[in-house]
């Protein structure tokens, strides 16, 4: 249990949030979009940040125009993982202060989890690095991936899937997020959320709380994301 009033346990996205990882996912629409004879365009892009595959791939189609059979969207979406998989071999970058701050939390004993739309296959690269970059600790006491969950984010199903592992209630959990469709989990799942954008520009939202950077974010501060989700609930 945390020293800090409130907080229970902290969770985390992956891509763009956790890691800069959302440039490979970026390079392989891009090359999945030349392969169907078009070029998706940075708006495009930018609206696939935080989706599933399915969604991800129903907006490049559409953004070049072309019309694809189920079969041959599956093998489109083995060919984006195939290729992301290839670019995940290289050097593990940290988004700036997600390594400081997930490392206080494990050295405080605070309950984590890593809540990702990426599957376990793509998601087990990266956590293994992690793991060997995070002073011999493990990073995370759940992780939930993308082909785990019976609905994926914006749907709040990951969150309360890892709330519920964790045994930890949504009160006193705070979900660090860069996607629209990852602050739209965590809230709709009850956690505070704390929005960190990355590719994409998020809104304001009733209980999201915004920050440039994780740079110097400690767990002391998050007592505010709280603070902002329960006086949402107050009103509410």
């Amino acid at each position: 249990m945390s020293e800090h009033t409130g907080l229970r346990a902290l969770l985390f996205d992956m891509d763009g949030t956790l890691v800069e990882t959302e440039q490979h996912w970026g390079a392989a629409m891009f090359a999945l979009a030349r392969r169907l004879g078009g070029e998706m365009s940075a708006e495009a892009r930018e609206r696939t940040v935080g989706t599933s595959m399915a969604t991800a791939l129903g907006i490049l189609y559409a953004d070049v125009g072309v019309t694809r059979t189920e079969i041959e969207a599956r093998a489109d979406a083995r060919w984006i993982e195939d290729t992301v998989a290839e670019l995940l071999t290289g050097p593990l970058t940290w988004r700036p202060g997600a390594r400081e701050l997930l490392l206080e939390a494990r050295h405080a004993a605070l309950p984590t989890a890593l809540v990702t739309t990426t599957p376990r296959r793509l998601a087990g690269v990266v956590l293994a690095k992690v793991d060997r970059d995070l002073d011999g600790l493990p990073a995370f006491d759940v992780t939930v991936c993308g082909d785990e969950v019976p609905a994926r984010k914006p749907d709040p199903a990951p969150y309360r899937q890892a709330m519920a592992a964790l045994e930890v209630a949504a009160a006193g959990c705070v979900a660090v997020e860069d996607s629209l469709s990852g602050a739209t989990a965590g809230l709709a799942a009850g956690a505070a959320v704390l929005g960190v954008p990355s590719l994409q520009p998020l809104p304001e939202l009733p209980g999201l709380v915004l920050r440039d950077t994780l740079a110097g974010v400690r767990l002391a501060d998050l007592a505010e994301v709280l603070a902002v989700r329960d006086a949402v609930d107050a009103r509410a």
